[in-house]
């Protein structure tokens, strides 16, 4: 299927790898130039040359801290006016509420709420005025179903879906659309870094922690983040016009819920 993207010009954040790379990599192939970020110049420099070889498109490297007024605003001058935006940061780190102080909550809420809205403010106007824009944020499956550990990343995630939700009914009329994918377990550098905690604290290895989260998902495997990067694509094609304000859950059917 031809996602009538080609031509187009992407903002992907924390694309160096993991999901964002992803997102970035198959936005590419479908033609569209990006702009990639990452605060790590080599991994960062390393995704771009990999998606050229591959893809043919332009990329362009911006090494900057997104949940930053700087970070943005020099992505904003690589790409100032993208037709596409894919919101994404790292999550916070997983632990015990007990041990959160205001500090911790307010990095949490800049990361993973306060940027990708500042983001959306930046460049959904000019995307209004050219009658086509598609925002995708990356968020979890935490926001469908709580992970007890990741209680900021549950929190400030929640408190962006609820914004999308109000917003994305606005922008829809002008072909602008603003959807959440939810990634469950994929196959990532952020999700080993939780089986590191979940083997700290259970006092098991990281094989076993990874071992019982394969065997406690529906599909009996992680997530390929290739898997995630082509939803992406599709949720930012020509076709998806009359889709806006969705949370799109990718997790093998992990959520036990009907709805």
């Amino acid at each position: 299927m031809d996602l009538g993207i080609a031509g187009r010009k992407a903002i992907v954040c924390a694309a160096s790898k993991g999901l964002g790379r992803a997102c970035a990599m198959s936005l590419a192939r479908e033609g569209v130039d990006v702009v990639i970020s990452a605060r790590t110049v080599g991994p960062l420099e390393a995704t771009a040359d990999e998606i050229r070889r591959a893809t043919g498109v332009r990329v362009v490297t911006v090494a900057s801290d997104i949940t930053t007024e700087a970070g943005r605003a020099a992505v904003l001058a690589a790409c100032p006016d993208p037709d596409i935006l894919i919101n994404n940061a790292g999550g916070p780190p997983p632990g015990d509420f007990r041990e959160w102080t205001r500090d911790h909550w307010i990095a949490a809420v800049d990361a993973n709420m306060f940027t990708p809205i500042e983001l959306i403010r930046l460049t959904v106007d000019a995307m209004i005025q050219r009658g086509f824009g598609r925002i995708v944020n990356i968020t979890s499956s935490s926001v469908k179903a709580p992970i007890e550990v990741l209680g900021l990343s549950n929190g400030a995630r929640s408190g962006l879906t609820g914004f999308v939700a109000g917003i994305a009914r606005k922008t829809v009329k002008h072909n602008v659309t603003i959807n959440n994918l939810l990634p469950g377990p994929f196959d990532t550098d952020r999700m080993r870094s939780n089986f590191y905690h979940i083997a700290q604290v259970q006092g098991i290895t990281v094989d076993e922690a990874r071992e019982i989260r394969r065997k406690q998902n529906p599909s009996g495997r992680l997530g390929d983040p290739a898997e995630f990067g082509d939803a992406c694509a599709f949720l930012c094609s020509a076709q998806m016009g009359y889709v806006t304000g969705q949370n799109f859950l990718m997790d093998g059917g992990a959520y036990p819920g009907t709805y």
